[in-house]
């Protein structure tokens, strides 16, 4: 999203348990899921831990819990719901999540999102582990991310990450949908000449067991009005979750 400013500077987060469910993972948990790397030259140089992912265009995008959930979903839903709740207003919906690493002597070129649902979510970054000689840059300005802090990207940016030192960096990043964001794509899609067209729900990509959650929802279901035409978005019934 578009947030006026490079890097905001959320605050402290106790991130300690997700720290140490990261930095327990094996190097075939880092390996396992490749879609990312593959499908996106910039991050080539980088391996992922993906807990949810949305995939396709915005008028058919489904959200799918991968295999990361089982593995660090206890230990990263508190923080993510803590941070919502402090920052931002409540009932939108969580539409990635994943913790990334930057291989030592790695670099992400410089890019912005351009994926429709960037522009239309809050994109936050919690560090995990990090070195001096780590260079962010986002519209041309360089930004040093601390363990301990949360910051909000601007993805809509140009922005690129050099890692020079010794250590890798891993950061653990979501994306995060606030409810008036799905309401105005609601509302795209009553205009839309697919509207009443029936949208199947979204399996898990993931050969993952369903995880049943208090607060697990599909993405848009809870904010459709009753009677309204059924809109883009697909979600799996436990992988877009709500903060209420």
């Amino acid at each position: 999203m578009n947030i006026d400013e490079p890097l905001k500077t959320l605050g402290d987060v106790d991130a300690t348990p997700l720290i140490e469910a990261v930095l327990a993972l094996d190097e075939a948990a880092w390996l396992a899921n490749r879609n990312r790397q593959t499908e996106y030259e910039v991050h080539k140089q980088t391996q992922s831990v993906v807990l949810v992912f949305c995939d396709g265009a915005m008028d058919d995008m489904a959200i799918s819990k991968e295999s990361g959930w089982d593995l660090l979903a206890d230990a990263a839903v508190p923080v993510m719901h803590d941070l919502i709740g402090r920052f931002y207003p409540p009932g939108g919906t969580i539409i990635r999540a994943m913790a990334a690493k930057l291989l030592s002597g790695g670099r992400i070129n410089p890019h912005f999102d351009s994926h429709a649902s960037f522009r239309h979510s809050h994109r936050i970054h919690v560090p995990i582990t990090t070195n001096p000689r780590v260079r962010f840059t986002i519209d041309g300005k360089p930004f040093h991310l601390k363990v301990g802090k949360a910051y909000e990207v601007n993805n809509q940016k140009t922005h690129s990450v050099i890692n020079s030192g010794k250590d890798d960096r891993i950061t653990f990043i979501f994306d995060y949908m606030p409810a008036d964001q799905i309401a105005s794509e609601i509302r795209r899609w009553a205009a839309s000449p697919l509207a009443g067209l029936s949208i199947p729900v979204a399996e898990s990509r993931s050969s993952v067991p369903g995880v049943s959650h208090s607060d697990a929802t599909g993405a848009w279901s809870s904010h459709r009005s009753a009677g309204a035409p059924a809109p883009s978005l697909r979600s799996s019934p436990h992988a877009g979750f709500r903060r209420t």
